[in-house]
This record gives C-alpha cells, structure tokens and sequence, in this order.
C-alpha cells in the first residue's frame, strides 16, 4: 500500500496545498470525495472563518481532511489551534510551512493528528523528521507563493529529500497532471501536493479573473516577485508585481518591500478579482491548465492517469 495513502487513510497519494485565502472548505472536501487529501488554509482567514470552513467541509465529505497552517502568516496561533483541538475528531492532520515547526508539532501529536511539514532542503527535512513529522512534503522552486531560499527545483529536491529521510516523501510544486505525479513518483516521491492545479476548479472560492488568468497563462507568466521575504515569492505576472520588483531594485530593503507584500495585497487579486491591483501566486505549470472542472474529477483524472502509465511498458521508448 501507498506510504501516504496509510498514513492519511487515503484512496490516491494527492495532496492539496494550503492555498492562502482561496483554501476553502467545499474543495477541501472535493479533493477528499475525489480520494485525495483536501485542506483548508488558515492564511487569510480570522478563526472564526476558520472554523466555518472546517464545519463546511465536514458537511461535504465523510473522507479525511486537513488544515494548513504557514507559521509566518500568523503573529498569534492560539485561536487557530484552539479551532483545530475542538475538532480534532473531524480533522486527520495540520500541515505546516514558511517557519520553524518545532513549536508546533508536539501540539498536533498531543491531539492525535499527523503532522506534515513543507521543506526547501534536504537537511530541513531530516531536521523535521527528527521533530517527529509524520511526512515531508519537499516543494521546489517551481511552485507558487513564498519558495525557500535555496531555489531547488523539483525534481532535483525529491532524491536528495528521500536519501535522507525514512518518513514518507510528497512532491511538491510543477505537479499538474499524471505524467508529472508518474515522474515525481520514479524520482521517490510517495505523493504529490498541488496548489495551481487545484485553485483552477469550480469548488476553489477564488475569483473567476484570477481563475481566468491561470487558464490564459504562458510558459513565461510567472515571475519572481521579490526575494526579500527570506525566499523566492513566485506569482503571476501583472502590473503590480512590476511595481514591486522596480521598488525592490530602487529599495532593496525590507521597509519598502513588506509594505507592498503583506495586508491584503494577495487577497485584492485572487478573492476580490483586482488582477491588476494586486498580485497572484502562481505555479510554472499553470500553461499546462486548460480547464475549471471539479476538484474531484481533477483528482481521479491525475491518478488515473499516472497508473496508466506506470502499467505502459512503452512510455519510456526502450
């Protein structure tokens, strides 16, 4: 049996990212109806909204679920945590990224949840494994949002994660359909995680203009925002991110830089549909995306497809 599917309880290794503020609650559950592992994100969201969430996707799904909570999003955890201890019994695991999980994971152990951990290197995933994470999920350079600070690819990052680690292994970022969970998967990964994939369905509570942006996009659309934020912040090209990256060439300081990046910026474009107004994180692969259907047909799609072609002896030409 898949290592990812026993410890989530899963029917296929696909994870869904975090997705700060269009992590909603109905997708979560579509991606677990579809037999993957939906979350909803807390970035973004006051805990009440949190909850809400959490109570949606409970009502949609009967499949196990998590939550995502990326450390440097918040200044104060408590009403967060306190939300995911009362439903404890409904949630099966918390996934942590952008920050030290050292805090944090004992908390999710002591509730009976799995702890996942999002990583940019080889030694942070060992270090992670040592704090008792129950998988890694390593996230190349290629993915949307806040990247690590190494500016690993993908496909580079999995061996070298799984070399070091005896815990399961998701890949993440560049996953978009069967041929690149199949790759993944020959490179070591357990699973996959996708995030663009997923904000491109009709149960993602983004914007039709950010969706329609991911379906219009290029090979070339995604640009580095800024680098000041301790990594690589990947979005979508548009007019304020041009504004963002000459300011940060003009002022390259943390004073000019956070200004423009923190607030509400991300959440004017994605939720609120101001796609000049804001900026769109966004995966490279989002070319590859030519559809909004359901995140539960996305998710039997991409594993169908994978099986397919791990069963075809051919696929390799040799």
């Amino acid at each position: 049996m898949n290592r990812i599917c026993e410890v989530l309880d899963i029917e296929v290794p696909i994870i869904e990212g975090g997705l700060a503020y269009v992590g909603n609650g109905l997708l979560a559950a579509a991606v677990s109806n579809g037999g993957g592992f939906g979350q909803i994100g807390s970035a973004g969201r006051t805990p009440e909204n949190f909850e809400d969430e959490i109570l949606i996707a409970c009502e949609a799904t009967k499949n196990p679920f998590g939550v995502n909570i990326p450390i440097s999003q918040h200044t104060d955890f408590t009403p967060y945590l306190e939300r995911i201890k009362k439903h404890k019994d409904k949630i099966k695991a918390v996934s942590l990224g952008a920050g030290n999980p050292k805090e944090l994971i004992p908390f999710i152990k002591e509730n009976g949840l799995k702890a996942l951990v999002l990583t940019s290197t080889a030694f942070h995933s060992a270090k992670a494994e040592n704090l008792g994470a129950d998988i890694i999920i390593c996230e190349g350079y290629e993915a949307g949002g806040s990247n690590g600070p190494s500016e690993l690819t993908t496909f580079t990052l999995v061996p070298q994660v799984k070399r070091v680690v005896s815990i399961p292994v998701v890949a993440a970022g560049g996953i978009v359909d069967g041929r690149s969970m199949a790759a993944a998967m020959i490179l070591g990964a357990d699973g996959i995680q996708m995030g663009t994939r997923f904000v491109a369905t009709k149960e993602c509570e983004a914007h039709d203009h950010f969706k329609a942006a991911i379906l219009e996009a290029k090979d070339d659309s995604t640009t580095i925002m800024t680098r000041m934020l301790k990594g690589p912040l990947r979005v979508l090209k548009n007019e304020y991110a041009k504004q963002v990256q000459v300011t940060e060439k003009n002022h390259p300081t943390l004073e000019h830089i956070l200004p423009m990046v923190r607030g509400t910026y991300n959440k004017l474009s994605m939720f609120d549909g101001d796609i000049q107004g804001g900026f769109m994180s966004c995966g490279q692969v989002a070319s590859l995306i030519n559809d909004l259907g359901s995140a539960e047909t996305v998710v039997q799609q991409i594993s169908n497809e994978a099986r397919q072609l791990f069963r075809t002896s051919d696929t390799l030409g040799f």
